[in-house]
């Protein structure tokens, strides 16, 4: 909530873009401001910063007449694996460089009957293959917290993007914690659905098991509000699951001590490993104290399988990965080899080659590689299947933890933003950026990254909490209530741009 304090200057110097979603939309809706005023903010805060930060792929151009939308107006930004109908959807790959979407994904169309108005495409690792938004072919973006900082990935783009002011909302896409992980690293909140609760259609697959596309925002009640349009049944997704539309916001408005004091949460042990930045582990332990002596039951608890999650998911993921990127062929669209002659291609798998070498990045080749490996004759059982008996195990460690508790709490990630290049070309170092994540996909959960402080440099740090499957509501009520009640410090500057 902004203090008196902070409205005034935001009204004195016309900068709206600062104003939370939930703001924005009771302002229009009393007539105190205009949609025009609020997204004309916008728009010269990314003029501002986007040199500096390189979020989008690509900004819309606008007139600033907006007489014909909805008075909800709803301004957000859209990972660039999200179709929108007659805009580049790229991937941040060269082999998407020019594609244009046919159609709206699923997610497009229920935010434009809300009323939004999409700003534009975020940068993000290339094909979703990354922790550190350092892949794309667009260039790298940069944390606002400090510019020499990966904002981590691989929707790195819409979590800069909220974080800066440059939107107040956005969608990202997570497979392994691209959500989650790149909120903690820019401060911002950032949830992943269980997985079937939001419809993939229109979203780019890199692993059709474990993508699910979630929610950016600056507080958990813009998370909601996000949140409830695009979790809805769509029959164009066989994975998703036909479940009433929830109130999410609504549901906001009952949480109380009585809430907290009727919950038990786990703490699993696996989580709180040897590694972990020391500024981490106490932040998420003062936010645990916090909850106990508001009422909460806190239980450690063991989910013993947490140790062979990242070596799991590089086997499915990547499987997943190899089968999916098949169709990048230079046939029906997409980047073709320049070569133009038939001399060039004796064989029509020269050109599939070719085309394949020169438009997909290193990450995207390495786990094609892998996945392909994985999959292929005389290796299937003994990765790829085993894989999926572990990803069975993981699961099981959730079930019965979830019998006992009702949330887990953990870190998001095991240290704050590193520096840009530090892990680049170190790729086990890399994988392990999303240690705290991956579990909670590879079971299908919903997760929630929410800002709990800052490390001694000034980075923010992220508070996991997992819930068990379609228990979004009761996963943002509690960290609306840990949001509105746990008292952290601040720093005098939120980011530096």
């Amino acid at each position: 909530m902004l203090s008196f304090t902070e409205v005034f200057y935001i009204f004195l110097f016309m900068e709206f873009y600062r104003l939370s979603l939930r703001t924005v939309q009771d302002l229009i809706n009393k007539k105190e401001i205009s949609q025009k005023e609020v997204l004309k903010s916008i728009l010269g805060r990314i003029n501002q910063v986007e040199k500096q930060l390189n979020a989008f792929i690509t900004i819309f151009d606008y007139e600033l007449d907006f007489n014909s939308y909805n008075t909800k107006f709803l301004p957000i930004a859209i990972k660039d694996n999200i179709c929108i109908k007659g805009k580049r959807t790229t991937c941040g790959s060269k082999i998407l460089e020019n594609y244009i979407a046919p159609y709206d994904a699923t997610v497009i169309e229920f935010l434009r009957s809300a009323g939004a108005v999409f700003i534009g495409k975020t940068n993000m690792d290339e094909f979703a293959m990354g922790s550190s938004t350092e892949t794309s072919y667009f260039g790298i973006t940069r944390n606002p917290y400090d510019l020499s900082r990966i904002p981590g990935g691989s929707s790195g783009g819409s979590a800069v993007a909220v974080a800066s002011g440059e939107v107040p909302v956005a969608l990202g896409s997570d497979t392994g914690g691209s959500i989650r992980q790149p909120a903690a690293l820019c401060g911002v909140v950032g949830m992943k659905p269980t997985y079937g609760r939001v419809s993939r259609y229109g979203l780019v697959a890199f692993a059709s098991s474990l993508d699910q596309i979630g929610v950016f925002a600056r507080n958990v009640y813009d998370c909601a509000i996000v949140a409830e349009i695009i979790c809805q049944y769509d029959d164009k997704d066989s994975t998703c699951v036909n479940l009433p539309q929830e109130k999410f916001t609504g549901e906001l408005q009952t949480v109380d001590e009585n809430f907290i004091k009727n919950i038990k949460i786990g703490i699993p042990k696996e989580y709180f490993i040897e590694g972990i930045q020391e500024e981490i582990r106490q932040k998420i332990f003062s936010v645990i104290e916090f909850l106990s002596r508001s009422g909460a039951k806190i239980e450690e608890v063991s989910l013993p399988h947490t140790e062979y999650a990242v070596a799991t998911y590089y086997i499915i993921a990547p499987s997943e990965a190899s089968s999916n990127l098949a169709r990048y062929d230079g046939v029906k669209y997409g980047y073709k080899s320049s070569s133009k002659t038939e001399d060039d291609y004796p064989e029509v798998i020269n050109m599939y080659r070719k085309t394949r070498q020169e438009g997909f990045g290193a990450e995207v080749k390495r786990r094609i590689m892998l996945g392909t490996y994985s999959l292929s004759s005389g290796y299937y059982d003994a990765y790829y299947l085993k894989a999926q008996k572990v990803r069975k195990l993981i699961f099981e460690d959730f079930m019965r933890v979830f019998n006992k508790v009702d949330f887990i709490i953990a870190p998001t990630t095991p240290t704050t933003a590193f520096k840009l290049g530090e892990k680049i070309n170190d790729p086990l170092q890399m994988y392990l950026s999303d240690i705290f994540t991956i579990p909670c996909n590879l079971a299908g959960l919903p997760g929630m990254s929410i800002p709990c402080g800052y490390d001694n440099q000034g980075l923010p740090i992220g508070l996991q909490l997992i819930a068990p499957h379609f228990k979004e509501s009761n996963l943002l009520k509690l960290a609306h209530f840990i949001e509105l009640n746990f008292k952290f410090e601040k720093i005098k500057n939120e980011y530096v741009v």
